[in-house]
């Protein structure tokens, strides 16, 4: 074919034909991105029958050609579930500011690098806790203080009180199985030492402290809303904050390319707001799953907590057998009842005792057996061990300060505690006639065991 000859006229911006006037595609030029084979597979993990798919198909290949859908929040068409699901958030807990992430360790990270830790610092943080509590801190190349946990299961503010140096950042209380941390102290602590207190509330989405929602309390709430967790369904995290700096920061590092930006491409628009942040995001799927999860939230907390109550209000009192403190029982989500036995061996009988009566309970008691949510374990932080063999942070020059003296039994009440807790798992369906068979089945095998 010979090559055509052009003059500036005939080119399309200066007035000549156009080049190409339509396509035969229908699509764009990256295709149809989710439609409906990806919609069945989502039908296919629900476990939904193959009649059912067979049904389901029938009537949305009637439709495959208007779905303008994307998974990726920020280039959605459509308004943005993400940001939906953020505006619920913001609404039910009463923050400024909500942030999706995908996951409650890169809430933690998030959180971390909004506050400033880094080279230098220390973070106090509990002896009972995810290992991914502690894990963030040592990624942002700051020091872990553990601390020990007092009778609530939560971090002991007195013992808080002592392990706070000159060089320490925030303090890290952590809401375990449902059960709010004494904020008041920790809160008066932050005030008197001018600290960050960065809230760890992955187990009890929804609890309150004194009237006031967990996560809201601190600089910084962070969340795991995954299946595990309370509230939540597959995988995924948030972050909340009254303070727009902070909610900025956290913006930028769980979005380095800074999709969130009014524009992306535009100067820093303050000191601190641009950095090398890492890919947090929250995708379309997860935010719109957890839309119709946090709007049963509230029902379902009511339902642990009350439950939780009618146990307690039944149960006998045993010399030897204590029931968990509560540092606000009006508040705690209610899902773990914990009662402390004399001993371990004790409580490996009076949780098998328990079992054994028709009531799901279970200890740790001698058994030596791992668990990451006992500082025992953590032989990463324990032994110091890091990615690459520079040490980094535990051989910072940065910091000036003098490490803590890792070892197993540096937190000894807290080991004592966990050896002898028994836990007892509450069903938010439970009538109130199996609340008091529960309470009855305790009193039964405490009277003899405890």
């Amino acid at each position: 074919m010979a090559a055509q000859t052009f003059s500036p006229a005939d080119l399309a911006i200066n007035g000549g034909p156009k080049a190409v006037e339509s396509y035969d595609a229908q699509e764009s030029r990256f295709g149809m991105l989710v439609g409906n084979d990806e919609f069945m597979a989502l039908a296919d993990l629900w476990g939904y029958s193959d009649e059912a798919k067979a049904q389901i198909r029938a009537i949305i290949e009637k439709e495959e050609h208007h779905v303008k859908s994307q998974l990726t929040r920020y280039y959605n068409p459509q308004p943005s579930r993400v940001a939906q699901f953020e505006a619920m958030v913001r609404e039910m807990f009463g923050v400024k500011y909500a942030l999706g992430v995908n996951s409650g360790t890169s809430a933690l990270m998030a959180a971390y690098v909004a506050a400033g830790i880094g080279p230098g610092m220390e973070v106090i943080v509990p002896a009972y806790t995810f290992f991914a509590t502690v894990s963030a801190v040592v990624a942002c190349k700051a020091i872990p203080v553990i601390a020990e946990v007092d009778d609530s299961m939560t971090i002991d503010p007195e013992d808080v009180a002592r392990k706070i140096t000159p060089h320490t950042k925030a303090i890290v209380p952590v809401h375990m199985v449902g059960n709010a941390s004494n904020m008041d102290a920790i809160m008066a602590l932050a005030r008197e030492h001018n600290l960050m207190v960065i809230e760890d509330n992955a187990q009890a989405c929804g609890g309150k402290y004194k009237g006031r929602y967990l996560g809201t309390i601190g600089h910084l709430g962070c969340f795991s809303i995954s299946t595990y967790k309370v509230v939540g369904a597959g995988e995924g995290g948030m972050v909340l904050t009254n303070d727009e700096f902070l909610y900025i920061r956290a913006t930028s590092q769980h979005d380095t390319a800074a999709c969130w930006r009014p524009d992306r491409y535009a100067k820093e628009r303050m000191p601190g707001e641009l950095f090398c942040g890492e890919n947090y995001r929250m995708s379309e799927l997860e935010g719109a799953v957890l839309i119709p999860q946090f709007e049963k939230m509230q029902r379902e907390l009511w339902r642990y907590n009350a439950n939780l109550r009618r146990v307690v209000e039944h149960l006998d009192r045993f010399p030897k057998t204590k029931l968990r403190r509560s540092n606000d029982p009006e508040g705690d989500v209610g899902y773990n009842l914990m009662l402390f036995a004399e001993s371990k061996q004790a409580a490996e009988a009076i949780a098998a005792a328990l079992n054994a009566e028709g009531v799901a309970a279970g200890a740790r008691g001698t058994r030596s057996s791992r668990d990451w949510h006992i500082y025992r374990y953590w032989e990463q932080v324990l032994e110091k061990k890091t990615p690459t063999p520079e040490g980094c942070p535990f051989t910072c020059p940065y910091y000036k300060g003098t490490l803590p003296a890792y070892s197993e039994d540096m937190c000894p009440r807290s080991m004592d505690l966990f050896d002898r807790a028994v836990h007892i798992f509450v069903n938010q369906f439970w009538s109130e006639s199996d609340c008091l068979k529960v309470a009855q089945a305790i009193n039964k095998v405490c009277s003899v065991l405890g």
